[in-house]
């Protein structure tokens, strides 16, 4: 059933020009240098220090790292961190 699932993502993004992170459910992140990052589509912050952030998402765990992060503005899909960005990882739970 997956593959049919990702069949027809792939359809939907080709012929109705939708934006895979819509149709496929994935986070989209969007940096601005090493000062900014807005992630959207994450399941929850899972935790968050002055030093690391973690999210959760629908497949797996995003990690970011670096320092003085303080999270501007935070929403049920969305957040706003700022600080100095070292490092983005995606983990597979």
């Amino acid at each position: 059933m997956g593959k049919l699932r990702q069949q027809v993502s792939k359809w939907m993004m080709q012929n109705l020009e939708l934006p895979a992170d819509v149709v496929m459910d994935l986070p989209r992140i969007t940096m601005i240098g090493q000062l900014h990052i807005y992630i959207e589509n994450h399941r929850g912050v899972k935790a968050f220090s002055n030093e690391q952030l973690t999210l959760k998402l629908k497949q797996g765990t995003l990690v970011i790292k670096g320092s003085e992060f303080v999270i501007k503005t935070i929403l049920p899909e969305e957040i706003l961190l700022e600080g100095t960005i070292a490092s983005v990882d995606f983990e597979n739970d």
